[in-house]
């Protein structure tokens, strides 16, 4: 398969800048099995579910990753925390006029950050102070490139799902970010199970796929960890995955057994589903391999063709946009 097979035109104005007036106000594009489409409210989804099903949220948390510094002779570098390894010690990109040499500082506020090393793309740094409270204390959040303005406060909330709680993700799982706790209570009344996992959504959700052909690609490798009260929330019922994030961790979980640990799984069609059969999604980046993982669950004509409906009826695209409910 080549990646140009996952491509579809967007026009500018259609991405998302900024969240609806309130969570639950999107709109949600339901994608049927026969690839029939249904232009509906987010403020419908309880009424497509019932108790047949389970809900699956990610409840990572995002940290506010971003850190602007200077070099002793003055020059500007950004600092971006991909994951803290020690309190004091993290993996993170690095962005200056120079690449950055083992040895090199950088002054953050009243703190340094040395770098120790390269891992790949990332850099190995260790910081003067607790990375978190550092994060806490001089960190931006980390929207993503396609949004242009600078984070503020309502960024700080609304970049953030309601129910986040293990701190570690440097991305949002975007899809749960429709969700306010009326709706949370809606679900319930309906009958439906809501359970949770955890799994830290890493830099590579924004890595552009640079091999031609999509096999040859490798994926990140993200932290999950799914707890037995989950596990046994979903047996014998129908899973509505909330997310691209709950659907990898659930797949790579059934793949490989382990219920806690690393995953690089990539999903593309192809791909022989395991445990989800409902995904609730946003609309994804034209060749990205999340776009190619809503392929590989609905069938990539039928995708393609939703998302053709979807710029004709003017949805707003990706992570502060609009949602899709997939059956498998």
């Amino acid at each position: 398969m080549r990646v140009s097979e996952f491509d579809y035109e967007l026009p500018a104005e259609l991405i998302a800048q900024h969240p609806a007036r309130e969570r639950a106000a999107s709109r949600l594009l339901h994608l049927e099995p026969q690839g029939t489409v249904r232009d509906l409210r987010f403020t419908d989804l309880p009424s497509l579910v019932d108790e047949r099903d389970t809900l699956v949220i990610n409840d990572t948390r995002v940290i506010k990753a971003r850190l602007f510094g200077r070099k002793p002779s003055g020059g500007q570098v950004e600092i971006f925390v991909e994951r803290i390894v020690a309190p004091r010690e993290a993996l993170a990109l690095m962005r200056s006029g120079h690449a950055p040499k083992a040895g090199s500082e950088v002054l953050i506020g009243e703190a340094s950050a040395t770098v120790e090393g390269r891992e790949g793309e990332l850099y190995r740094v260790r910081f003067s102070d607790d990375v978190a409270r550092l994060l806490e204390r001089h960190g931006n959040v980390p929207l993503p490139p396609y949004i242009t303005h600078l984070p503020g406060a309502a960024d700080a909330e609304r970049y953030q799902t309601v129910y986040a709680a293990e701190p570690g993700a440097v991305a949002a799982p975007t899809a749960g970010l429709h969700f306010d706790r009326p709706m949370l209570e809606r679900l319930k009344t309906r009958g439906a199970r809501i359970a949770s996992l955890t799994l830290h959504v890493g830099f590579g959700t924004f890595q552009p796929v640079r091999t031609e052909a999509v096999e040859a690609h490798r994926m990140h490798r993200e932290r999950y960890a799914i707890p037995d009260e989950t596990l046994q929330a979903i047996a014998g019922r129908r899973v509505l995955a909330v997310g691209t994030t709950s659907l990898r961790a659930l797949e790579a979980a059934a793949a490989s057994g382990a219920t806690a640990g690393e995953t690089d799984l990539f999903i593309y069609p192809g791909y022989e589903f395991q445990v989800v059969d409902r995904l609730l999604t946003n609309f994804h980046l034209p060749k990205s391999t999340l776009l190619m993982l809503v392929c590989a669950f609905a069938g990539r004509d039928h995708v393609l063709a939703a998302y053709r409906h979807a710029v004709e009826q003017r949805y707003r695209f990706f992570s502060y946009g609009d949602a899709m409910l997939i059956e498998r």
